[in-house]
């Protein structure tokens, strides 16, 4: 059991106030601060502060792996660190994306290895051979678009901007309103050549503008979305893309959870996420960087319908589970007293203090305690862990 120190990563569409506000930092920050990295991610693992001397996480963890993982977790993930726990704070949009299943990234790992494509090619859509699924709780409100909606919902947003332009394409979902018309409304959007996408573009932005200054529409959210994307990325075909997409707003503590294929983007907010430790992404708009036509719809589920939002599942002791499917990890939320919540688990585990200060406690007599903003590392041979506060604390573990 130690205390994490933890990375951040300045990303340009970060707050500047939100993680040096958790942290206890000076703030506003000299620069954006977009996600605080907890975990063994390669490219910026965490530092375990211990009597010893510091250690990165990862190469504790490639030194022991079955008693820093647990062997199931060892034997299910080659010994490799399952999850990346952040704290994400989005001032700004992100880019369009989505994220393959296991076996997707497998096989274009080894189809682009074998390609001789060099991992550092901005072209390169596998960086490695693992699935990303992704688990985001609102910490503050938090904005997302998430997964294709529904087909009549997205004919009548589209269809309520009266763009005689879109006609034609609307006839692609409105004629078939199912996954396959979805498809191929989506890959017709992104696909438009750029002497047309322009004045279509320009249009829509132009209707937007119409329906939110009018504010009768029901879209107005959605509308008012697609004004701020085409400011941030003008000229993008992805811009009228995201009117086809599910408008969520979370409210703190409820979740979603983005299965492999789902289309997404975050809009602001901050908020605690969980993923599969990969760096595998497709994007589909939104972005200046790298959009992979051909692989994304391969990735991408054309699934339509509405977004389900976690509230989470109680459990014993004020503990709130966020359930997924995923094998990688498993969230929960604690809202602790006084008295001592038995955390003790099998597998790796990462506790973040988000509110108050808590204690962390095992039974050999080793004792920590946390405040806002820092975390704690709890590896598997931990025995008789328990955690106190007054605190709300995120524990984040294997999923197994």
């Amino acid at each position: 059991m130690e205390l994490m120190r933890n990375r951040i990563r300045p990303y340009a569409w970060g707050s500047r106030t939100a993680i040096a506000e958790l942290t206890g930092a000076p703030c506003p920050s000299a620069h954006p601060q977009a996600e605080l990295w907890m975990g063994a991610h390669p490219d910026d693992p965490s530092v375990l502060v211990g009597e010893g001397g510091d250690v990165s996480l990862l190469d504790a963890v490639v030194a022991d792996p079955d008693g820093m993982l647990g062997e199931a977790v060892a034997s299910k993930f080659d010994g490799r660190f399952p999850f990346l726990l952040k704290v994400l704070a989005a001032a700004e949009p992100l880019s369009l994306q989505a994220h393959p299943s296991a076996e997707l990234a497998r096989r274009g790992f080894d189809a682009e290895e074998a390609a001789g494509v060099a991992r550092s090619d901005p072209s390169r859509n596998y960086t490695d051979p693992w699935a990303k699924p992704e688990l985001i709780c609102a910490l503050t409100e938090f904005h997302a678009l998430c997964g294709f909606a529904d087909p009549a919902h997205a004919v009548d947003v589209l269809r309520g901007l009266d763009v005689a332009g879109l006609d034609h394409y609307l006839a692609l979902l409105a004629g078939q309103r199912d996954a396959e018309g979805t498809r191929a409304l989506f890959s017709t959007l992104i696909t438009i050549p750029p002497n047309a996408v322009s004045s279509l573009l320009e249009a829509v932005l132009a209707a937007c503008v119409a329906r939110v200054r009018e504010g009768v529409s029901p879209h107005v959210a959605q509308y008012r979305t697609a004004l701020e994307l085409a400011e941030r990325y003008p000229g993008d075909a992805g811009v009228i893309a995201s009117l086809m997409l599910n408008r969520v707003t979370l409210q703190p503590g409820q979740a979603l959870y983005l299965h492999s294929g789902n289309l997404h983007a975050y809009l602001s907010g901050t908020g605690i996420e969980i993923m599969g430790n990969s760096d595998n992404v497709l994007r589909g708009g939104l972005t200046p960087k790298h959009v992979d036509v051909p692989e994304l719809m391969r990735v991408l589920d054309f699934t339509p319908g509405p977004v389900e939002i976690l509230g989470g599942q109680a459990a014993p002791q004020g503990e709130v589970v966020y359930p997924s499917p995923a094998p990688e990890f498993r969230l929960s939320r604690l809202q602790l007293d006084a008295r001592p919540h038995d955390v003790t688990h099998p597998g790796p585990q990462v506790l973040l203090v988000t509110e108050g200060d808590a204690v962390v406690e095992t039974a050999d007599g080793g004792r920590l305690a946390v405040s806002r903003g820092q975390s704690v590392w709890i590896a598997a041979r931990d025995r008789g862990v328990t955690v106190s506060g007054p605190a709300t604390v995120f524990r984040a573990t294997d999923g197994l």
